[in-house]
């Protein structure tokens, strides 16, 4: 039987019951749970070694204000690089392939830097609408222009993450599939093929991580805009 490039994205279900809840919450499972003790294992140490790096250096723009945000943000940052880095495994699925889990994330989180930036300083958020020294003819042409791009934000959250995540699960795809069918054929070529198959597989990896910390990023900017 023949299937399409595009079934791994496919959201799985079972016995007509939808999977996207347990492949969200496996996860927060895999974590390793802290403890009391003064001596962690390595893996532990690891862990918060990694958070308090990645909490000092998304902190370091924000103003004190922001920092309420530190722990969702965190935490935001290693449930992304979770899914993207298990969405790599054989026979998995990759929930942040789906554009409404992506829009789903990005739409509420880019609203709720919107209205405290509204609520915080009013004068200032919407300042951002209009650049300072603007003639006074682009007045009209430049707060619709920035008022598009404002709403354009989240769907370029989602989208962006969605589309590089799906692209490297195709070409991964389509490679190994090249590979496949030239073992036989052209062992030579097939075995550069998988070599190629390998490199693009640890770019992944770099994608999967780079994506989820873009995806921070960019909120941590937005709210910086508006704190």
């Amino acid at each position: 039987m023949t299937l399409s490039f595009f079934d791994q994205f496919m959201s799985p279900s079972y016995l007509g019951i939808p999977l996207m809840a347990l492949a969200l919450s496996l996860p927060w499972i895999l974590f390793p749970t802290p403890s009391a003790r003064w001596l962690n294992n390595r893996s532990l140490t690891l862990q918060n070694w990694f958070i308090n790096r990645f909490t000092q250096q998304l902190l370091l723009p924000l103003n004190p204000g922001g920092h309420k945000w530190a722990l969702i943000l965190t935490s935001l940052m290693l449930f992304l690089i979770t899914l993207n880095m298990l969405g790599l495994l054989p026979y998995t699925f990759t929930p942040t392939t789906q554009l409404s889990l992506n829009m789903g994330l990005a739409v509420p989180l880019w609203l709720a830097t919107v209205i405290i930036g509204m609520r915080n300083q009013p004068t200032i958020a919407l300042g951002h609408l209009l650049p300072e020294g603007t003639p006074t003819p682009l007045i009209p042409v430049l707060i619709i222009i920035e008022t598009i791009s404002l709403f354009i934000r989240p769907l370029a959250l989602g989208v962006r993450r969605a589309a590089n995540l799906t692209a490297g699960h195709l070409l991964i795809q389509l490679i190994a599939t090249a590979a496949f069918v030239l073992l036989p054929l052209m062992p030579t070529v097939a075995i550069l093929t998988a070599a190629l198959l390998f490199l693009l597989t640890l770019l992944e990896v770099a994608v999967a991580m780079i994506q989820a910390y873009v995806f921070v990023l960019l909120l941590s900017l937005y709210l910086q805009e508006n704190v």
